[in-house]
């Protein structure tokens, strides 16, 4: 156990230390904080505008219903902008975490290493994962300094599950493309073919909501966009973290069989 734990580091330490030597990362990076510095921006105004709207139609009599919460409605909708976002940035992030070794004619000799593959994998994937986490730092501190000048006190659970449900999300993003990146040699075809899984895991939900019974059930509940989406609102649903985690097993396990498949074929 210690050993694997030892690699994991290994692993871990490796790739990180790559992501931040890597000029593609700088790049993202700064395409990352200037969009979404951007749309928290938009998104505050946008909602200080409608919450003006609707007090000033109260006022004259004009209906416009109950007084919004200016703080949650911002952050739930940033988030969902978000999460957006990162549907185009994490499959690019995934893409060379094994399309390099295929590159570099190393990934056989990771495949007969005495590191088992699942070592490999899990230090690939917190590599990436920390990395991701580095880039929504700044941008999380940003909207808790917009949003502490909020009368009353904005409650901190729908910010910090919130953001839960981004690193969950991009967990298991990361984890799919992770596994699409072990099956392809095109650092490109592996980002588009994790773009598209995870488009149409997003859309399950509409899917599921155009079939309707059983079928559409099933389908609403793999969707992340639902089990995103309800994080985002504040919501800590154990059924969301669980469905989460378990796409990040599931992309770890296939990762591993993809890999151990070469073993095989070197044996």
């Amino acid at each position: 156990m210690i050993t694997v734990l030892a690699n994991i580091d290994a692993i871990f330490r490796k790739e990180l230390q790559g992501y931040f030597k890597s000029p593609l990362s700088y790049i993202i990076a700064g395409f990352f904080w200037i969009l979404t510095a951007l749309f928290l921006v938009l998104v505050s105004q946008q909602v200080i505008q409608y919450a003006t709207q609707n007090d000033l139609g109260r006022q004259m009599g004009q209906g416009g219903g109950a007084p919004l919460d200016v703080p949650t409605l911002v952050l739930q909708n940033f988030l969902s902008v978000m999460g957006s976002i990162l549907l185009f940035i994490l499959p690019v992030l995934s893409m060379n975490l094994y399309t390099e070794e295929r590159k570099r004619h190393t990934l056989e000799l990771l495949a007969t290493s005495p590191i088992t593959n699942w070592a490999v994998a899990v230090g690939k994937l917190m590599a990436v994962l920390v990395f991701v986490i580095t880039l929504i730092f700044p941008i999380a501190m940003l909207e808790l300094f917009l949003l502490s000048a909020a009368k009353p006190a904005f409650p901190l659970q729908i910010f910090f599950v919130g953001h839960l449900g981004i690193i969950l999300l991009a967990a298991a993003v990361l984890s799919l493309g992770m596994f699409i990146s072990s099956l392809n040699d095109s650092a490109i075809v592996a980002a588009f073919l994790t773009f598209v899984l995870v488009l149409v895991l997003w859309i399950l939900d509409f899917l599921g909501q155009t079939l309707g019974g059983a079928g559409g059930e099933v389908l609403k509940h793999l969707s992340l966009l639902k089990h995103y989406t309800s994080l985002t609102q504040g919501v800590l649903d154990s059924s969301s973290v669980v469905l989460f985690v378990s796409y990040v097993v599931l992309g770890l396990f296939l990762t591993a069989q993809s890999i151990d498949l070469i073993r095989f074929q070197q044996s």
